[in-house]
């Protein structure tokens, strides 16, 4: 696991997140950078789709993560919203796999869990804990960056307890 890129991603129509981390030599996190990709509500859905599809192709060509983690849908009394969610996550998932990235999907409960040792974790102590373990200084925003980082942690976890449990 060491040396290796993961990517987390926290897709929304609006506004779709992104963190990458580094495993470093002694397979501790670093962080490498973060973001957002911000759409606007008058655009087509297509339109919308695209710029995330674009926006998330370049950062992965730039950045070339070996892994991409991912927030799987969630059940929303809103079906609009889990339709929309899960566009924004196909648009996701083909930029990773146009770029032969290994794709793995984590429930936003796990992701939690993994992170914060709390399933049903608020949003703010998501990013505290991202901040502590990547130690970093300043505020994370938007929310959805901070999120994406926590994917990304949450898959460097299930890959160290693979490695222990083999």
């Amino acid at each position: 696991m060491i040396n290796k890129k993961i990517m987390g991603i926290d897709p929304g129509l609006n506004i779709t997140g992104y963190g990458i981390i580094k495993i470093d030599d002694n397979d501790n996190p670093q962080l490498l950078t973060y973001g957002h990709i911000k759409t606007k509500a008058k655009e087509s859905l297509a339109d919308r789709l695209y710029l995330i599809y674009q926006r998330l192709n370049d950062v992965i060509v730039e950045n070339k993560p070996d892994f991409i983690a991912i927030e799987s849908i969630f059940y929303a009394e809103n079906i609009k919203t889990a339709i929309v969610m899960g566009h924004a996550r196909g648009a996701a998932i083909v930029a990773a796999m146009n770029n032969a990235a290994q794709v793995k999907e984590y429930s936003p409960r796990e992701i939690k869990l993994s992170v914060v040792g709390n399933g049903a974790a608020a949003k703010s102590q998501v990013k505290y804990m991202v901040q502590n373990l990547l130690k970093i200084r300043q505020d994370i925003n938007p929310d959805d960056a901070s999120d994406a980082l926590a994917a990304a942690l949450c898959h460097w976890h299930r890959m160290k307890n693979q490695i222990i449990a083999s």
